[in-house]
């Protein structure tokens, strides 16, 4: 992969790249982060409450890039993901508890990514959804298994590209703009559990932990795949130019995701909450009520976003909860091993997928789970956080590398809000 040029060390020579070569792991992670759940929950938020949540995203943005830029940075550093580097350092318990918590909540993710994508097929073209849902879950999982490591991860950046549907969609209908910049400035408390709950839900859905796990992971795909890249544990004069890159990476890779979200959120903000339609239950269903009211091209927009977005994260998904269980257990991870050699991690991409689909078989609504468990998601987040800056700020795990300054704050400051945030939310659920 090109980011194999930017890092400027005595191991990797120094060249001026086009910043969408730089760009990889905090790219990828950040696209996906708007996957169709994600949508689901911002369309939620704006129904609900028009504009009134923007300033989550504000708040959202400083947190979730440090906490990413963390993660990436302890892959990075060490050559292993995160669940490799919390065994030797907390009891089974602690490792297992964490990664079956990530195993259950990718898993609902997956099966209401499939079945949005599904819906949203059927709302172009007609034809039955689990049909649609069958063919894209196998069609991630063979792209995930066959196609070699740096080619899979060229096609998921380019379908990151998909997103833009989302800020074309906004452009495409009438907003009142001095509404828009109020929700992103002003914050509208209120003591509604309904409200709390759904902030909770988007910083479940916007910090989530798979993908610290995804992120961190590929750091150490990229350490195994390009040449002369090695651990800065072992290779310390890769530092100054390998932070750099993960920064850069890291920062437009989730300034995107975010500016993504801005967008949905005042589409369906704009369009579906004076109308009085407050209670979306999925993705395409916001695509829909959105036809009568946006017009046929904002409706075709908003659907083509959903079948690329799901394309994009249903991989993160699936590859995220292999690593965490496979490097629990000590197998061979990683997208680059054969399929020979990695029969283990990828049976736990298929099984995740194939889990997935069963789930829109089920009768279970999996948009009504998935939108709980973004609230999972966000109460789960803050001991994980907390796990990660411990380890981030130790010098055992991390050596002369260890975080500390701003960025050491920002990332105890985001287990701290979304704490807050969860305690808000029970109370004014009481």
């Amino acid at each position: 992969m090109a980011a194999q040029d930017f890092e400027q060390s005595p191991a990797v020579g120094p060249s001026k790249p086009r910043l969408f070569k730089v760009l990889g792991p905090g790219l990828i992670t950040g696209a996906s982060d708007d996957d169709p759940s994600g949508i689901a929950t911002y369309s939620q938020a704006g129904a609900l409450f028009g504009f009134g949540l923007l300033w989550t995203m504000v708040l959202a943005y400083p947190l979730m890039a440090a906490v990413q830029e963390i993660s990436a940075r302890i892959g990075r550093t060490t050559g292993k993901g995160l669940a490799a580097n919390i065994i030797p350092n907390y009891p089974p318990v602690v490792v297992f508890g964490l990664v079956g918590l990530l195993f259950m909540a990718n898993i609902i993710n997956i099966g209401a990514n499939l079945g949005a994508m599904g819906d949203a097929v059927a709302l172009l073209a007609g034809g039955p959804r689990l049909i649609y849902v069958i063919a894209f879950g196998v069609l991630c999982t063979l792209m995930e298994v066959f196609m070699k490591y740096t080619r899979y991860v060229a096609v998921l950046k380019w379908l990151t590209l998909a997103l833009f549907s989302y800020i074309a969609t906004m452009f495409a209908i009438d907003i009142p703009w001095t509404g828009v910049i109020s929700g992103l400035l002003v914050p509208k408390l209120s003591t509604d559990g309904n409200y709390w709950q759904t902030v909770v839900a988007i910083l479940g859905t916007t910090i989530s932990p798979y993908l610290f796990f995804w992120q961190a992971s590929q750091e150490v795909e990229d350490i195994h795949e390009i040449p002369k890249r090695e651990p800065l544990l072992t290779s310390p004069r890769q530092a100054p130019s390998a932070e750099h890159r993960i920064r850069i990476d890291t920062l437009v890779g989730m300034a995107f995701s975010n500016i993504v979200a801005i967008a949905i959120i005042v589409t369906v903000g704009a369009t579906l909450h004076p109308a009085g339609i407050t209670d979306i239950e999925s993705s395409a269903q916001a695509a829909s009520a959105l036809k009568p009211i946006g017009g046929a091209f904002a409706f075709d927009l908003f659907a083509l976003g959903i079948i690329g977005t799901g394309m994009l994260s249903i991989p993160v998904l699936a590859g995220s909860a292999a690593y965490a269980f496979g490097e629990a257990l000590k197998w061979k991870v990683g997208l680059s091993l054969k399929p020979t050699e990695g029969k283990a991690f990828y049976g736990m991409i298929a099984l995740a997928t194939l889990v997935g689909i069963a789930i829109n078989f089920s009768g279970l609504n999996p948009i009504k789970a998935l939108y709980y468990s973004a609230v999972i998601n966000g109460l789960a987040a803050v001991p994980i956080i907390a796990i990660m800056m411990l380890m981030a700020g130790n010098k055992n795990v991390m050596g002369q590398f260890t975080v500390h300054g701003w960025l050491s704050y920002l990332g105890w400051a985001t287990a701290a809000v979304m704490a807050l945030a969860s305690v808000a939310m029970f109370v004014g659920m009481l």
